[in-house]
């Protein structure tokens, strides 16, 4: 079986297993306790803060220790918001992960915020010079994703960060989808918060960071003892913060090499797909793409005009009987009947949106598993072509 829904979730790695295994075990200790007991706990969750701030090339007292990219994303948005008083202006894209837009829907509707959606281009790339005039001088923050978790675009994320900061505003962003693949640090991107999720990396699920730069103020969601320096309240999970730490350090470790040879993995399965299946579109950046991400969609065969788009949902089971694993685009969405807002923010029409496959891979798919894949494609889609 090929598993092509990375971008949804990834195996966890036997390494972090055995790493986090001691701290849900004999090393139970709060560390926040005095005693010896927690302080082992408390040597433990330094040293996982410390190689994460390794990874993200931030200070060990920036690091917060989250449960994904949900947790992140939402802390940032809403905390940065709403500690600064600048303004009640945020600004976001049109393609943002639903975490980002619901909590900025959330300050628009409970606090009074003024919320700018940037439009993306056909291929779901931000324009730097579209951010700067929507930039006011009451805005107090923009955030805007590193890469897209459905078409694999990677934003110029220095750039937009760059723009934000001429007018004084913060910026932060979603980087869970690159994390794997590039560098993420808040030096690295410029940005004063980033996100990332540990299940991305081969942690578990409920798992995750949130970098806050010094001197950025931020108003936590969780309130209570005052853990992670007043950021986020609740006992720490020690073993998910070693999980994660142990998955970056790995990561690290590999990803120059994987990313390579994921990329190209990547070009040849796109270039086959778009060679053997008629009509079939390549969603997102051909150039500035995430390693392990190819997706498509399929209207109606070209040599059959009037022929409807073929169902997506129905190729993914035809994939899965050929033993592919993939999805039509963020997990999160899954069921819904509604056309991904960020392939119609892309300027395709419902009914193709809806047509949409992902396939997200790392390292582990091998160039000669491409024709195999791109073969299981287009006889999905052909047979799916063939039911009318």
């Amino acid at each position: 079986m090929f598993y092509l829904d990375r971008a949804a979730t990834t195996p966890v790695r036997r390494e972090v297993l055995e790493a986090m295994w001691p701290f849900l075990t004999g090393v139970f200790g709060n560390p926040a306790s005095t005693h010896g007991v927690g302080e082992q706990a408390a040597r433990a969750l330094d040293q996982a803060r410390a190689e994460v701030a390794a990874f993200l090339g931030c200070r060990p007292a920036e690091v917060v220790f989250t449960t994904g990219g949900t947790e992140g994303a939402n802390t940032a948005v809403k905390g940065i918001a709403l500690a600064t008083p600048r303004g009640r202006h945020v600004v976001t894209s049109a393609i943002e992960h639903e975490a980002v837009l619901a909590s900025c829907s959330y300050l628009e509707r409970f606090h009074g915020f003024d919320v700018t959606v940037l439009p993306v281009d056909a291929d779901g790339r931000v324009d730097p010079a579209v951010l700067a005039r929507a930039l006011r001088a009451d805005t107090t923050l923009v955030s805007i994703a590193h890469a897209s978790n459905e078409i694999g675009t990677v934003q110029d994320v220095p750039a937009l960060a760059e723009v934000a900061h001429a007018v004084g505003a913060r910026f932060h962003t979603d980087a869970v989808q690159s994390a794997p693949w590039l560098p993420v640090g808040p030096g690295v991107l410029g940005a004063d918060a980033v996100s990332i999720a540990g299940h991305k990396l081969g942690a578990p699920k409920g798992t995750g960071v949130l970098v806050v730069r010094t001197g950025v103020a931020l108003e936590p969601l969780l309130h209570g003892g005052g853990q992670e320096r007043g950021r986020r309240s609740g006992t720490v999970d020690v073993a998910g913060a070693v999980a994660i730490a142990t998955a970056c350090r790995l990561v690290a470790a590999e990803r120059p090499a994987a990313a390579a040879q994921a990329a190209a993995v990547r070009d040849a399965v796109i270039d086959g797909v778009l060679a053997r299946v008629p009509g079939a579109v390549r969603t997102g950046a051909r150039a500035d793409r995430l390693p392990g991400h190819a997706s498509f969609c399929f209207p109606g065969d070209p040599s059959e005009p009037g022929a409807p788009a073929v169902n997506g949902e129905t190729v993914l089971l035809e994939l899965e009987q050929r033993d592919v694993v993939s999805s039509s685009g963020s997990a999160c969405a899954a069921g819904s009947t509604e056309a991904s807002h960020v392939l119609t923010a892309l300027g395709l029409p419902e009914d193709v949106a809806r047509t949409a496959l992902r396939l997200t891979f790392d390292r582990t798919l091998l160039p000669g598993d491409v024709p195999t894949v791109v073969d299981a494609v287009a006889d999905a889609v052909a047979a799916v072509r063939a039911l009318g």
